[in-house]
């Protein structure tokens, strides 16, 4: 999710200005992702160049602008709720080639790096499930999400140990660098 269409989902609640943005925001995804104020405020200066929001007056004394969203920052968050988010455009997984790369290192004991990382999987369910009691509907649904990615981790982890103790890696063949690729 880019902060962008956070601001903008929340701006469709009505007119708020920066740091108030960023308090809602980190409530509804649960403080997964912290936000500081000063993206917050870049943000929304791309929004108002992109007329995407607008200035609702001028700056209170304290200096705090409050802005509102435009029928085009309307129309971009209704297309952005209405296109499903693409597996393939997401960036690539760490711990997939963690483990990859572990499998293909002799020196290191790849059952021992999907062990620490179950550990971490089952910790980060105990954190979320915590989470979850906070009452608030969206951090809620932020925690369950995360239980299930979670729990789907360990699901992979464990499907990698069965398939490492039923067929130990071998080192990897060295590539014949000489080859020539002219022929």
């Amino acid at each position: 999710m880019s902060i962008r269409n956070g601001l903008l989902a929340l701006l469709e609640g009505g007119p708020k200005y920066g740091y108030q943005l960023r308090v809602e925001f980190e409530a509804a995804t649960g403080a997964t992702w912290p936000l500081n104020v000063g993206q917050v405020y870049t943000t929304l200066n791309r929004l108002d160049r992109d007329g995407l929001v607008e200035p609702v007056g001028t700056a209170d004394e304290s200096g705090k602008v409050v802005y509102r969203i435009t029928e085009a920052g309307r129309a971009e968050l209704a297309a952005w709720f209405d296109e499903p988010i693409e597996h393939d455009a997401r960036p690539r997984d760490e711990l997939v080639i963690k483990v990859a790369m572990a499998v293909a290192t002799p020196t290191v004991d790849a059952l021992a790096v999907i062990d620490a990382q179950r550990t971490a999987a089952h910790r980060a369910i105990r954190a979320a499930t915590r989470r979850k009691a906070s009452g608030d509907l969206a951090a809620e649904l932020v925690a369950e999400a995360a239980i299930f990615a979670a729990e789907a981790e360990i699901r992979w982890l464990d499907h990698c140990e069965q398939v490492l103790l039923t067929r130990p890696p071998t080192p990897p063949a060295n590539p014949d660098l000489t080859r020539s690729v002219t022929s």
